[in-house]
C-alpha cells in the first residue's frame, strides 16, 4: 500500500488543484504498478503555514510561490 505525501504551502493551491494532485499521483502510481494498485494508494496533501517554510535560509510565503507561478507562466507563454 503505496502512501504518498504531497506538502505544500497553506493558501497556495485551491482544492480543485490539490483534488488534481491526488488523482494524478494516484494514476501515476496505478501506471506504474498496475490498476490492482488504485483501491490502496493513498495520497495525502499536507499543508504548511506560509512563512514556516524555507529555502536556502529564507522564509518562504503563500505571496513568495504565487510570485514565482506568475513568472513561469510569463514563461510558458
Amino acid at each position: 500500500m503505496p502512501l504518498v505525501d504531497i506538502h505544500v504551502i497553506e493558501g497556495v493551491f485551491s482544492k480543485a488543484e490539490k483534488q488534481n494532485m491526488i488523482k494524478k499521483v494516484t494514476d501515476t502510481m496505478v501506471e506504474i504498478e498496475g490498476e490492482a494498485l488504485r483501491g490502496v494508494t493513498w495520497v495525502r496533501v499536507r499543508e504548511t503555514a506560509s512563512g514556516e517554510w524555507g529555502i536556502g535560509g529564507q522564509p518562504l510565503s503563500a505571496e513568495n510561490v504565487k510570485a514565482m507561478q506568475a513568472q513561469n507562466n510569463k514563461i510558458a507563454v
